[in-house]
């Protein structure tokens, strides 16, 4: 059985948005396999994406707290269609209120549909297989839409970052199938993308469910991401550093320009504005660079002479305190 989501995110199960927001980003900077070197951390925070994902969403969040493990089996309109079905299917009861509520075991039970009701024997295929698919007596209660399906691609920084068509070859329980899927620019960890019509075969002539492909960006030597912030390490020479200038810098999109203040030190970080991954519905990130002073690993007669004769008359001593 999968860990409960509201555990993997150390909240209640009444925590608000923003309680859920907050302890995702905490233990998100803790987790990132970019930041954390325990073989472990990956697939935790793969788990802390996937946890945010669905509580983050509401509509998302109540299915998973009615049906635990099973909500990606109910359809995303289920409290329509139970109040329809089971309407049409009360009669002589003459009420139809109350919504399905999971025991924890996989089991639906109903409450306040009228005297003389006890839903509490009806599964899954019974509520949504059943109820939709075969009326009392015969009739038909109509068609029953496929069910959602999801699956995760992996992503370089520069595929998310520019998006496109790609072709995606998936293994399912009919064999591998290959879906041509446009990459939206930009695209982040834990996002999804929507295959309309491609999950799960209805029945009863109902149309099939989506496909969602959930996003996962393959760990970079060059590029770290938060968020929608790009971090890259900028090396430079000492006198670039002392005496200021303007250097080269990688970026997913090219190499792009920026200007290091004289007197940098180590760990300084530069921003440019906008260079981050793009945001179509919004401004985009930023890109961080953090200067690293790099020492030639040899030096010439010339270069030694030169810094001899730099540390013979400099005061300097990053030593000392103040």
């Amino acid at each position: 059985m999968a860990r409960d989501y509201y555990d993997v995110l150390g909240v209640q199960r009444n925590a608000s948005a923003d309680e859920i927001q907050q302890a995702f980003r905490k233990l998100a900077r803790k987790h990132h396999p970019d930041i954390n070197k325990d073989p472990q951390a990956e697939e935790r925070f793969k788990e802390l994406n996937e946890a945010y994902s669905v509580l983050s969403d509401p509509k998302t969040r109540k299915r998973y707290d009615r049906f635990g493990e099973d909500f990606r089996q109910i359809p995303e309109d289920w409290e329509e269609r139970v109040g329809a079905g089971v309407g049409a299917g009360a009669g002589a009861r003459g009420r139809s209120r109350g919504w399905p509520t999971g025991d924890g075991g996989g089991r639906v039970r109903f409450t306040d549909y009228g005297e003389g009701f006890d839903g509490s024997g009806l599964n899954f295929e019974d509520l949504f297989g059943g109820m939709y698919g075969r009326g009392g007596g015969g009739g038909r209660w109509g068609p029953v839409p496929g069910a959602d399906q999801e699956a995760e691609i992996q992503l370089s920084v520069q595929d998310a970052y520019h998006g496109g068509h790609r072709s995606i070859t998936l293994a399912g329980p009919s064999g591998q199938r290959t879906y041509d899927v446009n990459i939206p620019r930009g695209v982040v960890d834990g996002q999804r993308i929507r295959l309309a019509g491609e999950g799960g075969r209805g029945s009863d002539d109902g149309p099939p469910g989506d496909l969602y492909l959930r996003v996962r960006i393959k760990p970079d030597t060059r590029f770290r991401l938060e968020g929608r912030d790009i971090h890259v390490a900028l090396p430079v020479t000492p006198w670039e550093a002392a005496l200021g200038a303007t250097v080269p810098v990688p970026t997913p999109g090219g190499t792009a320009k920026v200007t290091v203040p004289k007197g940098s030190s180590s760990g300084r970080r530069l921003r440019l504005r906008g260079e981050g991954m793009p945001n179509p519905r919004g401004a985009n990130g930023n890109l961080y660079a953090e200067v690293r002073i790099m020492v030639p690993p040899e030096l010439g007669d010339r270069e030694r002479e030169l810094f001899e004769e730099l540390a013979a008359v400099s005061t300097f001593d990053p030593r000392k305190p103040g």
